[in-house]
């Protein structure tokens, strides 16, 4: 039988920063919620995007520069950023960073 949740003692400890580029790893996914660990090393870019759900960005480690709309941010170990859908949005490293990235689905009978 499977357990009713899922359990990580220590995100951080999961984060496997690379010397250069972008890992992302999958912690959880399924009809409600999908959580991706985000490790940038230093100067990496995600250029500007939307999602199709509802986001949240809590930062580990590290500092971005993010782009919210029209604002510009500074983004450090603690940061917690709630987006809505269809925000453009870009996150640009300063130095490594660790990030939790949580995509909220919508019940299929809400979508639109």
């Amino acid at each position: 039988m499977s357990t009713p949740y899922t359990l990580v003692a220590d995100v951080a400890s999961l984060a496997d920063v690379p010397d250069d580029g972008t890992l992302s790893r999958t912690l959880h996914n399924d009809a409600h919620t999908k959580v991706v660990l985000f490790s940038f090393s230093a100067g990496q870019e995600l250029s500007e995007h939307t999602a199709s759900t509802p986001a949240v960005m809590h930062f580990l480690s590290g500092e971005s520069e993010v782009t919210l709309g029209p604002d510009a941010i500074v983004a450090a170990a603690g940061t917690w950023i709630h987006m809505p859908a269809e925000l453009p949005h870009s996150i640009r490293t300063k130095t490594p960073v660790t990030m939790l990235l949580t995509l909220i689905k919508a019940p299929t009978g809400d979508r639109p």
